[in-house]
């Protein structure tokens, strides 16, 4: 859909935005983190993906630790330097696209599709929402044979879950080239924020999005006082989740928990790990290989101790569960080293019960 279209679908929409929130995953300018890639001393790679209007791919991965940049702009097609007249009124075989650049050590591919999946209708393949036109279908750009490998595992991963009706029609291709879009469109959901928000909620995206998956959100998972927490939590679970506290390794209560279900943060609630994603490092700790969603965590560096590592830490609990090293198995090579003392365990037959029954099909 071109510019002006886009804008009166915004137009139409605009009276919605005063009663109707944006997905929350948005992110506000103080969580919006500048990274200068050239300087950049950590390892990056890149993940390309479109799933419709850029605009809307762009916003969700913006503010989120381990994510450098997020630059909107057309992949995929043969025609040099497009336009986005070009591109948006179908005239060039490319599609409106979203290129991330990651630290692999802080945050992995895998955690990096998890988030796409979220963003769009992995149904549609005659478009996205309002926007149709091949320029406007989804499609995941590998970059490499481990990339395509992971994608493909976690493409079947959602056509097995039941979430949709239909089969993921989106395409895994291999990645030919990338040009960034014009500055105009580059964090659109922070210079036109009313406009960028009407488009969202005019298109139908945001109802899409609400309807099958779980938005992450302060509110549903808030910090208690710390009054409360000292009331509530024993002395070592304090002492971990608000002192930055390790409790003894092997000596603990999940290092050797096989059960089947989901490890919640102790604080507030909110989802963190599945035990599909638990194995035995052999550290003493209970170790995962990736979180349910990283937009639940935070992953400041933590020069403490006289080392440099990369912290764990629950966003809405604002709280520590441990820290996260790139010596983990693969698909992700990380191994998120966790305090049990930071997290509940709820065992898959109490998730329903619990009010965890959306994260059911994470659970094999």
């Amino acid at each position: 859909m071109n510019y002006p279209m886009k804008s009166m679908v915004a137009a139409f929409a605009l009276l919605l935005v005063a009663i109707t929130s944006c997905n929350g995953s948005e992110k506000s300018d103080e969580n919006n983190k500048t990274v200068n890639l050239a300087s950049y001393p950590g390892n990056t790679e890149k993940a390309t993906f479109a799933g419709g209007c850029f605009w809307c791919i762009e916003s969700p991965f913006e503010g989120i630790d381990g994510i450098l940049s997020v630059v909107s702009g057309y992949a995929g097609g043969k025609e040099k330097n497009p336009t986005y007249q070009q591109v948006s009124s179908g005239k060039t075989s490319h599609k409106e696209a979203v290129q991330v650049t990651y630290d692999p050590d802080v945050i992995s591919y895998s955690e990096v599709i998890d988030i796409f999946w979220q963003q769009y209708d992995p149904t549609d393949d005659g478009g996205s929402f309002y926007d149709r036109g091949s320029q406007y279908q989804s499609a995941i750009f590998y970059h490499d044979n481990k990339q395509k490998k992971v994608a493909e595992s976690l493409k079947e991963g959602i056509d097995d879950s039941g979430i949709f009706d239909k089969p993921v029609a989106t395409p895994i291709v291999k990645f030919t080239n990338f040009y960034p879009a014009e500055e105009y469109h580059q964090d659109y959901y922070k210079k036109e924020p009313a406009a960028y928000k009407s488009y969202r909620v005019g298109s139908g995206r945001d109802r899409f999005i609400s309807d099958h998956w779980e938005i992450p959100k302060e509110g549903k998972y808030p910090k208690p006082s710390n009054k409360d927490l000292k009331e509530r939590l024993t002395k070592l679970q304090y002492q971990v989740t608000m002192e930055d506290a390790t409790e003894r390794s092997f000596d603990n209560v999940y290092n050797g928990n096989k059960e089947s279900g989901i490890y919640v943060c102790i604080v507030s609630g909110a989802p963190l790990f599945s035990s599909t994603d638990k194995y035995e490092s052999g550290s003493g700790w209970p170790s995962f290989s990736k979180p349910i969603d990283a937009r639940y965590l935070e992953k400041p560096t933590d020069r403490g101790h006289g080392m440099v590592r990369v912290e764990v830490r629950s966003k809405f609990g604002d709280s520590h569960l441990g820290h996260v090293f790139n010596d983990g198995p693969d698909p992700t090579g990380l191994r998120y080293c966790m305090n049990s003392a930071a997290m509940k365990f709820i065992a898959k037959d109490d998730m329903k019960a619990a009010g965890y029954e959306q994260f059911m099909w994470k659970i094999k």
